[in-house]
């Protein structure tokens, strides 16, 4: 009897060593590709975003086959335990874990979908910035003053989500600029338009044109310029470069900014 008991611990503790070695061969295995997948798709600029689309997808596969050599190799499970272990999982789901697996769902729903890809812009919720890392569980990005941010997967069934680029290298920015009423309306909409085509981070095509709006308002003028960066990673650059060149043009022109006005008076 002790001899039994002790080869069924020993059976045991053998199973869990070689569960715990799959998991972290293929932990390894995902961050080395990951690291390779991340070095090519910046030698391949036009299609670094389709590149690194592959990360979240081999991460996927990866854990997806080791689990299944876990469950069907290494436990053995058979139909009858699969629908036993099946019940305490659902159970174990409705207990605490519901929103780990919801992130697991809405991960494999954002490999499926696409509502955005590694390397885009996106805006979920008041969290803005560039997909970084599409996990099993969440997605982080990371947001313009360099913080990263983790999103939970399963927030893409209930929030509002926002690609800037959709897939694309290039993303539409916009530029407002605000001028006092009594400034020439058609001199500033020129200016603006020359310094974004003259930016070295411009990207314009016959798709992609530039164009500038005017808006009078009762105290001022909005100016605004609508373009394409050549890489979305210059966003704020691009929008930097325009508007300091503007504004010395505008101060040449004697293009003046809004005066502070206080309504009623």
């Amino acid at each position: 009897m002790a001899a039994n008991s002790v080869m069924t611990s020993f059976i045991g503790i053998d199973i869990i060593f070689s569960a715990i070695i799959i998991l972290i061969v293929a932990y390894i295995l995902i961050r080395i590709l990951t690291l390779l997948l991340q070095r090519f798709s910046e030698r391949v600029l036009q299609y670094r975003i389709h590149v690194k689309m592959l990360i979240p997808l081999l991460k996927f596969s990866i854990y997806g086959i080791s689990f299944y050599i876990i469950f069907a190799s290494v436990l053995r499970l058979s139909s009858e335990q699969l629908i036993i272990f099946g019940g305490l999982f659902g159970a174990a789901i409705g207990f605490g874990i519901k929103d780990l697996f919801a992130g697991v769902i809405g991960g494999i729903v954002i490999m499926l979908v696409k509502p955005y890809q590694m390397g885009d812009k996106i805006r979920v919720g008041e969290q803005y910035g560039e997909v970084s890392d599409i996990g099993l569980i969440s997605t982080k990005i990371v947001t313009p003053d360099d913080n990263l941010v983790s999103i939970p997967n399963y927030l893409v069934f209930t929030q509002t989500v926002a690609s800037a680029n959709a897939g694309h290298r290039e993303m539409m920015v916009v530029i407002d600029l605000f001028v006092d009423n009594g400034s020439d309306m058609v001199l500033a909409s020129r200016i603006l338009k020359e310094a974004v085509i003259t930016s070295k981070y411009v990207f314009i095509s016959d798709k992609l044109p530039v164009s500038v709006l005017v808006k009078e308002y009762p105290y001022y003028l909005r100016i605004r310029a609508k373009a394409y960066v050549n890489d979305l990673r210059y966003e704020f650059e691009f929008e930097s470069d325009v508007t300091r060149r503007t504004l010395a043009e505008f101060a040449k022109n004697g293009i003046t900014a809004p005066e502070m006005k206080i309504i009623g008076n």
